[in-house]
């Protein structure tokens, strides 16, 4: 599994441009962002280096951010490689709560980033079916907790 930043931002302009910014003063790298809106606010979901150096420097400035454990599966960049992760565990009853998709540079594969509602048995599932599972080392550089 890996470690995901959730970062509420409030509709205001600039405050994800704000986020950004601190992170990449930072010398933090994010390698997935996806933004998702409500009338009130915004939640930013982050995966990048250190997330837990990434947390404090938000905090520092102000922003709400937790740290959230989530699956990362490699699967082969074609058509159907994401329908095929969801069928998996769709027949056996782990219901998705929200995803999203990143390439990894250079390979025929993606990544794909899902918050379930049972970690370990998902996890379970994609590994019996030859699903493979990223560790935090393989996505970006972690740091301690």
């Amino acid at each position: 599994m890996v470690e995901q930043l959730s970062v509420f931002l409030a509709n205001e302009q600039g405050r994800l441009a704000r986020m950004c910014r601190l992170l990449g003063d930072a010398g933090l790298n994010m390698h997935a962002l996806v933004v998702a809106d409500t009338a009130d606010y915004g939640v930013a979901r982050v995966i990048c280096d250190r997330p837990h150096t990434a947390r404090g420097v938000l905090e520092r400035d102000g922003f709400a951010v937790s740290v959230t454990r989530v699956i990362a599966a490699e699967v082969p960049d074609r058509a159907g490689g994401l329908a095929d992760v969801l069928e998996l565990l769709g027949n056996e009853g782990v219901n998705v709560e929200y995803l999203y998709c990143f390439l990894k540079p250079d390979a025929a594969t993606a990544v794909d980033i899902l918050r379930v509602e049972d970690a370990v048995a998902a996890s379970e599932i994609l590994t019996r079916a030859g699903v493979s599972l990223l560790h935090a080392s393989q996505v970006y550089e972690p740091d301690a907790v």
